[in-house]
């Protein structure tokens, strides 16, 4: 197959290039703009971590979509389709099949208890012991994600700039930190709402440009990748050393209702709307999307396997790096720059996200307040933005020694996220459930999740649910040998059922 590459020569040294510098520039200044802005709003936590809970629905939508569209996905995804097969694909299904069990399980009891954090239900089904332990568990998993998130576009501007990488990362975790801090969670939604489209169109530029790059288009992209077994994505044979569309679809059921279920990254953006019938509109609009995005992505990846199948390429180019690569080298000059953009406005918007709800959680689930101090609530607050910021830059500097920017990101949400998720659903799920019995979960979890992560080859789509069946299914038996009350059925899924529907 033959490919229209550029003259680049993908061997010689790179260079940014000045017109890119200053797309880059504008953009950046423009979010730490939007932080400026919202600054002077931020009267009180209220604002600050909600926005009072008047967010328009949409707005949230996009930015709870671009949150959670890291980086990790942005040059992740490409890169599993270029190295292995298509198989995240079913990720496109899954999204739309999990909404109606999100939407009738956890939102309506949030709504109707009118929580800042999901974990407040956790205290009122299980006590405050519980409600802290999740909550500290989400801070981890948490922090691990913005490590990941910061390294994906650190380690992108370290192959197209020449910069090194650990100055790429505090560049990047730094300005994230500064805009989040400054303006609340209003500067978060609306700047993530500004990434979402910039990452949106970057994704469809590129594939429009490799598409027009290939010999055949979209047809002989889609034979190539056929023909080497990048679209076997319905073998049904289970094989725990290989990623298959099956497999796919059963982790990613229990991923995707953790991350927009429980996780506070979602419940928070969810509860800024105000109202159960915003949120359903919300959600309804991030399965949407999923279709078209993931899509795209894992396309953009079979592209760039079909336009560097016979290319000679630096040994450090490794799949994760394979789109940014492109980019820098067959695309012009300020173009280029936009879409590198793009890399940036998507880890960005998960950064920001990430740093708005860990404060969020430990101001209100650990109860640290400003009382007895000159500090206002709302200084605490960004207080905690920045330490959490720093914080979470140096986690970065871990997270590139791991690898895949995927196996990252599954190994800390397998080992954290996974227990958390098993505590919800024995909350609104059972009656019987308690937390003594989950705590024998959380310790079975943990010593699974680092056997199968550090013990043996099995591939990393199985972290999660391999977590997540054996934390909740000790949970249910260990929660037999402990007495405790029957927990109220008000705050099961049984009673919104009845009467939220």
């Amino acid at each position: 197959m033959e490919t229209r590459r550029s003259t680049s020569n993908p061997m010689a040294p790179v260079h940014f290039g000045t017109l890119n510098y200053a797309v880059l520039a504008v953009y950046l200044l423009g979010m730490i703009g939007v932080g400026l802005f919202f600054a002077r709003k931020q009267e009180n936590t209220e604002m600050f971590f909600l926005g009072g809970r008047k967010l328009p629905w949409l707005a949230v939508a996009m930015s709870m979509y671009a949150s959670l569209t890291s980086a990790v996905t942005y040059l992740g995804l490409p890169g599993s389709a270029y190295s292995e097969n298509i198989s995240l694909i079913i990720v496109c299904i899954m999204s739309p099949i999990v909404a109606p069990f999100i939407l009738l399980l956890f939102y309506p009891l949030y709504h109707r208890l009118q929580v800042t954090t999901s974990y407040e239900y956790i205290e009122q089904r299980f006590g405050p012991r519980a409600r802290r332990g999740v909550a500290g568990l989400f801070v981890l998993a948490r922090l691990g994600w913005l490590g990941a998130v910061v390294y994906a576009p650190a380690m992108a501007m370290a192959v197209v700039t020449g910069i090194p990488l650990w100055g790429c990362i505090c560049m990047m975790g730094l300005l994230a930190t500064a805009y989040t801090a400054l303006g609340g969670i209003a500067a978060v939604v609306w700047t993530d709402a500004i990434q979402f489209v910039i990452l949106i169109g970057g994704a469809v530029w590129v594939a429009v440009s490799l598409t027009n790059g290939v010999d055949g288009g979209a047809g002989a992209i889609i034979q190539l990748a056929g023909e080497t077994g990048r679209l076997h994505i319905a073998d049904w044979k289970i094989n725990l050393f290989a990623m298959s569309g099956p497999v796919v679809a059963f982790s990613f059921f229990f991923q995707l209702m953790q991350d927009y279920g429980t996780d506070q990254v979602t419940v928070q953006r969810l509860m800024a709307t105000g109202s159960l019938k915003k949120t359903v509109k919300a959600v309804a609009f991030n399965a949407c999307t999923d279709f078209f995005i993931i899509a795209l992505l894992l396309f953009i990846g079979l592209g760039l396997f079909a336009f560097f199948q016979d290319a000679t390429l630096p040994e450090s180019i490794t799949p994760d790096k394979m789109m940014p690569f492109y980019i820098i080298h067959h695309l012009p000059a300020g173009v280029s720059g936009l879409l590198i953009t793009a890399v940036f406005a998507a880890a960005m918007s998960s950064m920001d996200s990430g740093l708005n709800s860990i404060a969020t959680v430990l101001i209100n689930d650990f109860k640290i307040t400003a009382h007895g101090s000159r500090l206002t609530d709302v200084a605490l607050a960004r207080i905690f933005t920045i330490a959490i910021g720093l914080f979470a830059t140096g986690v970065a500097f871990y997270v590139s020694t791991i690898g895949s920017i995927l196996k990252a990101f599954f190994s800390f949400m397998g080992m954290f996220g996974a227990p958390v998720l098993a505590l919800f659903l024995l909350g609104v799920l059972t009656r019987r459930g308690n937390f003594a019995g989950w705590t024998v979960g959380l310790g079975a979890s943990i010593v699974a999740s680092l056997w199968i992560q550090k013990g043996t080859e099995i591939h990393e789509i199985y972290y999660f649910p391999f977590s997540f069946l054996v934390a909740f299914g000790t949970a249910l038996l260990a929660s037999r040998f402990f007495k405790t009350e029957l927990a109220p059925v008000c705050l099961t899924a049984l009673r919104d059922r009845k009467n939220d529907g």
